[in-house]
């Protein structure tokens, strides 16, 4: 009788290291080029300032120069004034990013967010709800009620990387061709100066330790970081002022800003475009 052999037991697959596959997936490649000249692109302008300077409705007038702008208005501040926006406004982060992605199609010209101040307190509570806290690479976590529930500097690490993906869902928005606006409310900051006093100057308001430094990295991320104030001197003691605005486009002590392009100083007057005009070369 004749006996069949049987087939050797199939080699058992060791099973992959903790955190993903036991080799990493090659990353995709393009085909790469020189190039030269200057680039015409869609730019990234982030606007700060003090409550009712104007920020909203200075935005709102890239219409005049032939961009058609879409607010995504986190703060409801849009509402006296004649744009198209996306309704009903966004309550959390997962809609503030559904937004953005929704913005890289129809025929605008640029997407205002207002305000990224907002985006991030949105992002606070959607890193809480998603982010579990570990003490060890093997714990399965547990969610916390506050960001100082991760440990010492750990949530705003946490924070910090999930903001990352509002700023990259602007960038697709810029690649895609239309202008970014992103709108911030101001606070003070203390310079540390090692060769004198410190002193305090205007930062938009975003989370900035070093922890979770996003108001550094949204200077660094955009092309132009402007601040607009209300015009005053002192006189006698007092401070005075007639209502007037300025933009500024480059850095002093008592703000920061900078700009790839500008590099004056341009008076705000109501209803009138002249930082987009000059921005994107508008006559």
């Amino acid at each position: 009788m004749m006996m069949t052999k049987a087939p050797p037991p199939a080699k058992s697959k060791a099973p992959p290291p903790p955190g993903g596959s036991s080799q990493a997936e090659p990353a995709p490649t393009r085909t790469l080029k020189v190039a030269s000249g200057v680039q015409s692109r869609a730019q990234k302008t982030v606007i700060y300032g003090p409550g009712g300077v104007g920020k909203t409705e200075l935005a709102s007038l890239l219409a005049q120069v032939g961009v058609r702008p879409l607010v995504i208005d986190l703060e409801d501040g849009s509402g006296f004034l004649d744009v198209t926006r996306v309704d009903p406004t966004p309550e959390t982060f997962e809609e503030t990013l559904a937004a953005v992605e929704m913005a890289k199609t129809g025929d605008f010209g640029a997407v205002v967010i207002d305000s990224l101040t907002k985006g991030e307190e949105l992002c606070v509570d959607y890193t809480l709800r998603t982010v579990k806290a570990k003490n060890k690479p093997d714990d399965p976590g547990r969610l916390v009620a506050s960001v100082e529930g991760y440990g010492w500097g750990k949530g705003y690490t946490h924070v910090f990387e999930q903001f990352l993906k509002l700023l990259q869902a602007l960038d697709s928005v810029a690649r895609a061709g239309k202008h970014v606006v992103a709108i911030c409310h101001d606070c003070t900051a203390n310079v540390p100066n090692p060769g004198g006093d410190d002193w305090i100057r205007y930062e938009p308001r975003l989370l900035n330790n070093n922890k979770g430094m996003i108001r550094q990295r949204v200077k660094e991320w955009c092309d132009h970081l402007l601040y607009i104030d209300f015009d005053a001197y002192v006189e006698d003691g007092k401070a005075q002022g007639s209502g007037t605005r300025t933009i500024y486009p480059t850095e002093r002590p008592t703000h920061w800003a900078k700009s790839r392009k500008l590099s004056e100083t341009i008076p705000y007057v109501q209803g009138d475009a002249t930082l987009w005009r000059q921005l994107f070369d508008k006559e």
